[in-house]
């Protein structure tokens, strides 16, 4: 017997090894152990061999207990199987454990399969398991991958002692779900109890980071990673090169980057490809394409995304279709849908909205709503009512409720002054019950985020913010700023349209940044909008940049703008 222990243990630790000598070793000697047949299965399981986990089971162990029985539940994880062996295990009767309900929640997520693992839940707090850390982090991870944050977040609050695990599931899931502000928070928390860091913990906090584009909290982050020495690990570092990216800071992205460059794949190569490509920058990712197959590896998909993001971003028709051709014939590569938008949105911010209309209707794939916003947007660009009505009403059959839609077509057609147009497209907001999304800005300052809406002022410095603003808009009025109407799509007198422009989102969060000293003399402001950024913002922010004599970067929904001495890095297409 001890042989066979012996045996098991090697095979432990050597999955490699035929696990089937072993069992045979175990029928000539007429083995009735329990519990090596219940290692047996779980080895069985690891070596993908389900079919002799299965015989195991049901020939060599004629009383299983809970152990026998989560061994199986494992061995089918991700499948139905392991539901159908759960309930032959009740039947039995025999009740769960932790790993029992922490192998079963993992399969409800992959599946999905959201009542059964309501059901599970249940059946954990009806036997006070739901809070205890190894179920409650599965139980939070189950939840966060159904798309249930906030029922996610009720089981992390219930569990009595929060380990790691349990921290690092619930800051994963909040990323994950766009909830970065929570997700930031549950970071901070996690270091407030003194509980240690994971990789997933550390990816979460950087990912959260990431589509906040907020650059103190990843300089925070990448002080904990030093700190505990997890920025030499491949995928923190990989996340501090996306974090650094998205926050504008290629120079310090790349930095990381070129420390750790041997040793990071494409994904860390494509990240930084990606920091580049919102910049515009086409040169430098082309650059480090050809650097990247120099070094023996293999583009994939996403580094296609990121040239083809660049070309988009830099308005280069030619040079996008040139890299769409070489990654089919080339490379044996078939676009996918997010390439053909960035080469239809290159087409479109060219002027050629007729070919790029023409490419979306002809791609192999049906065009979704990113398509037709991008031709939106391009259509608004050039003032193109027309077209713009057209592509409006193929994003509304789409989406009813997607607000942009509507407030596009009724800013173009406000401009082209058909206001009854405009007072159709408000009806069938009103009649769908449109909500519009409010604009947002939001600027860090010594790691919190202040974030502001249009006219906002329930910031305790309002009163400061508006005084500030209204001193950079005399200035600049006297340096030759002049409004720009069109963004107003309502017949409202001139002095209402000025307040209106005025008190923007983002015009406040510079203010704001400029009386809270928000980066010293000479450092830029950066502002993060959640929509795409106005004409008459951009137009302001040029002349706000010589006023204050300092860069001030804004990262939009479509990419990032870098205004310094009266001019923007977008070249004024965005």
């Amino acid at each position: 017997m001890s042989e066979l222990y012996t045996a098991t243990a090697t095979a432990a630790v050597t999955p490699c090894r035929d696990h089937r000598l072993i069992h045979a070793q175990a029928i000539t000697t007429g083995t009735t152990d329990r519990s090596f047949y219940n290692s047996l299965i779980t080895f069985y399981s690891k070596s993908n061999l389900l079919s002799e986990a299965l015989r195991v089971f049901h020939h060599h162990i004629p009383s299983p207990n809970v152990v026998s029985w989560t061994a199986l539940i494992s061995a089918c994880a991700g499948t139905p199987l392991a539901f159908l062996h759960f309930i032959s295990m009740l039947r039995h009767p025999t009740l769960p454990n932790q790993r029992t309900f922490a192998s079963l929640f993992k399969t409800c997520a992959s599946l999905p399969s959201l009542s059964f693992g309501i059901q599970l839940h249940s059946l954990s707090l009806k036997l006070s398991l739901s809070a205890q850390p190894f179920v409650g982090s599965a139980l939070v991870s189950f939840y966060s991958k159904c798309r249930l944050p906030l029922e996610a977040y009720k089981v992390f609050d219930e569990i009595t002692q929060r380990d790691e695990v349990c921290f690092a599931a619930m800051i994963v899931g909040l990323a994950g779900n766009s909830r970065p502000v929570d997700a930031l928070s549950v970071f901070g928390a996690m270091k407030a109890c003194n509980v240690g860091s994971t990789l997933y913990s550390m990816s979460g906090a950087l990912r959260a980071a990431s589509e906040l584009a907020a650059l103190e909290q990843c300089r925070i982050i990448h002080g904990h990673a030093v700190s505990t020495g997890f920025d030499s690990n491949v995928i923190v570092a990989t996340g501090l090169v996306d974090g650094y990216g998205k926050a504008g800071v290629v120079s310090d992205a790349r930095r990381i980057f070129d420390e750790l460059l041997p040793r990071l794949n494409a994904v860390g190569w494509n990240a930084m490809m990606s920091g580049y490509a919102q910049q515009g920058d086409q040169r430098t990712v082309v650059e480090l394409f050809n650097l990247m197959e120099a070094q023996g590896l293999v583009p994939d998909e996403y580094s296609f995304l990121a040239i083809l993001t660049s070309m988009y971003n830099a308005c280069l028709v030619n040079e996008a279709n040139w890299w769409l051709t070489r990654m089919k014939v080339d490379y044996g590569l078939e676009p996918g849908l997010e390439h053909y938008t960035c080469f239809v949105g290159a087409l479109g911010r060219a002027g050629q909205l007729d070919d790029a209309e023409r490419i979306a209707m002809t791609m192999p794939f049906e065009p979704d709503a990113a398509m037709w916003r991008v031709l939106l947007s391009c259509c608004a660009m050039h003032g193109a009512a027309d077209m713009a009505w057209a592509m409006g009403r193929r994003l509304m059959e789409l989406d009813q409720q997607d607000d942009s839609a509507y407030v596009i077509v009724a800013n173009v057609l406000a401009t082209n002054g058909r206001w009854d147009e405009v007072a159709e497209v408000r009806k069938l907001m009103k009649d769908r019950m449109v909500k519009k999304e409010g604009g947002r800005s939001w600027i860090e300052v010594r790691g919190k985020v202040h974030v502001f809406l249009a006219g906002d002022r329930r910031h305790e410095r309002s009163h400061e913010i508006y005084a500030k603003l209204g001193q950079l808009m005399e200035k600049i009025e006297e340096l030759g700023y002049s409004p720009v109407w069109q963004e107003m799509s309502h017949e409202v007198e001139e002095s209402v349209k000025k307040e209106t422009l005025w008190y923007h989102s983002e015009k406040l969060a510079v203010a704001f940044g400029l009386v809270s000293d928000a980066a010293p003399p000479g450092k830029a402001l950066r502002i993060v909008k959640n929509l795409r950024i106005c004409k008459d913002c951009h137009e302001a922010f040029k002349y706000i940049s010589c006023v204050v004599e300092r860069e001030i970067i804004v990262r939009d929904v479509n990419r990032y703008h870098r205004f310094l001495n009266g001019t923007c890095t977008c070249g004024d297409f965005w």
